[in-house]
């Protein structure tokens, strides 16, 4: 059974690789991804300058599974990519560089610094949806969409994605995106959310709101990619609340060529890469596909 992939011209041994946020802004990161086995890995979202994170509580466990987090796009600012990127290269791992700004200045001033490190892509975030002035503030006008991409295409040389977050009209920004020079699209991104303690009667973050991840986000991130598939027929990276091998055919069959995992991989285990990679290659052996390629966007395709 052959997973190997391509996604925006970067060769790829199996679909699955991390998801912006989850580790990714470190050396011992980057070391740590690799051992759990990602095909490409992706880097925390690097905006400018260093910027620090919101104060904790920080995060909350839901008992569906979920998560709900307002770290702010903590981050050690564009110098540090440079160091990530040849760690990556050093083991002959494909890498990422996911971009943030407040306008299209900062994007593409970080996006230079991530095609001169040699990166293999960059991820243009557009999606975050607790930080002030950063991504899904931008992302929810398809106008803002393009010009931010093609400001980016305008001064690199390598393959940009947009991730695209969940809006009214992420159908259009994603036609945007693609028609400002896009070469693939992560979707989505967290949903944001609000937890409130009962007994405190207050909000727990103290940034009020956070971005919702894990199981909660699957159907609905899978039906965005499957909306915009059928739409355009990009190339799609899927991400949202994959936690087993079933999660990953879904967004295939909508129409996903790779994927991204995020909360399932925060408790640490190796095994999820490992075990999704084994269920993916019974059920293609199941429906007697040789190639996952012949199982992306099969449900829209009929």
């Amino acid at each position: 059974m052959n997973l190997e992939i391509s996604i925006a011209g970067i060769k790829l041994r199996h679909p699955l690789m991390n998801a912006s946020g989850i580790l990714g802004y470190a050396r011992e990161h980057i070391l740590k991804l690799i051992r759990y086995g990602v095909a490409a890995i992706v880097t925390k979202t690097i905006t400018p300058k260093p910027k620090r994170g919101y104060d904790p509580p920080i995060l909350i466990e839901l008992p569906n599974g979920g998560l709900i987090n307002a770290v702010g796009l903590e981050n050690p600012g564009k110098e540090a990519i440079p160091e990530l990127v040849n760690e990556a290269k050093r083991h002959y791992m494909p890498i990422l560089v996911s971009i943030g700004g407040v306008n299209e200045q900062e994007f593409i001033e970080v996006a230079s610094v991530a095609n001169d490190a040699g990166a293999d892509a960059i991820e243009i975030n557009l999606s975050c949806p607790h930080t002030k002035g950063y991504g899904i503030e931008i992302g929810t006008d398809p106008h803002n969409v393009y010009n931010v991409v093609k400001s980016v295409a305008s001064v690199v040389s390598i393959p940009i994605i947009a991730k695209l977050g969940l809006s009214d009209k992420v159908v259009e920004a994603a036609g945007k995106a693609i028609e400002a020079g896009a070469k693939a699209l992560t979707l989505i991104n967290t949903i944001k959310s609000l937890y409130i303690d009962v007994y405190t009667l207050k909000p727990v973050l103290t940034n009020i709101f956070g971005g919702l991840s894990g199981p909660p986000i699957h159907p609905i991130a899978v039906r965005v990619v499957y909306e915009v598939y059928k739409e355009f027929q990009p190339e799609i990276i899927g991400c949202g609340g994959i936690s087993s091998w079933i999660d990953a055919a879904e967004f295939i069959i909508a129409g996903a060529r790779a994927l991204q995992i995020g909360t399932a991989l925060r408790g640490g285990s190796q095994n999820v890469i490992v075990s999704i990679l084994e269920g993916l290659r019974n059920w293609m052996l199941i429906h007697g596909f040789r190639d996952i390629r012949e199982a992306i966007g099969i449900s829209v395709r009929g």
